[in-house]
């Protein structure tokens, strides 16, 4: 089982340069999702002016299905300047994969706990470290898009743009760097990376 855990919310709203589309993702049912604090703390939003429109549906990860849910609410996302996305990882990844030209965010942290999970047959995977860095890489998850699991940049033994470990593999963070320059983040590559605790990923109440 997973649980997602909403982020600080001051932390969220720095996240907010301006407005933002919110999406809401109540899918998988082996996902703990905290609905009652998202949806106060989206009301909060709302009633400070920052929010553009709300789009919640079932399995943000289905590419398909949120494809033609973004395409419904295109003018929405385009009068933002950001996307907050309130899921486990693998729900923010498919959302950043599909609007490249965004700036899409993580609202909320995951957790593994004990228990049964769900199975994704999408290529995005969520390490449920409890620390989610998608927020400072674009989107990507730095920690499952690079085979060694870096945080802190590229290791340098890429080649031609694959990864030394998997040839077959793109490198994670050369996606990452194009991903963060669409979008013109590219100086939150200048900022010091946090050290992971580790202990985050038994901590989930």
């Amino acid at each position: 089982m997973l649980v997602t855990k909403l982020k600080d919310k001051d932390t969220v709203r720095s996240l907010i340069a301006g407005k933002a589309f919110i999406i809401n993702c109540h899918g998988c049912k082996e996902v703990g999702f905290p609905e009652k604090e998202a949806d106060e703390f989206q009301k909060e939003l709302a009633a400070e002016g920052k929010v553009t429109g709300v789009l919640t549906m079932d399995y943000i990860c289905n590419p398909d299905n949120i494809a033609l849910n973004l395409g419904l609410r295109k003018n929405e996302i385009d009068e933002a300047d950001c996307v907050l996305v309130f899921s486990c990882g693998v729900g923010v990844q498919t959302v950043s994969s599909q609007l490249e030209d965004k700036r899409v965010y993580a609202a909320c942290d995951t957790y593994a706990v004990p228990g049964g999970q769900g199975v994704t047959p999408l290529e995005f995977d969520c390490r449920q470290c409890g620390e989610c860095y998608l927020n400072l890489t674009g989107g990507i998850c730095p920690l499952t898009a690079c085979s060694k699991g870096l945080v802190n940049g590229q290791c340098g033994g890429a080649k031609d743009g694959k990864c030394e470990v998997d040839p077959d593999m793109e490198c994670g963070w050369e996606r990452i760097q194009r991903r963060l320059a669409m979008v013109g983040r590219l100086d939150a590559l200048r900022s010091p990376v946090q050290i992971r605790d580790y202990n985050n990923e038994v901590k989930a109440e």
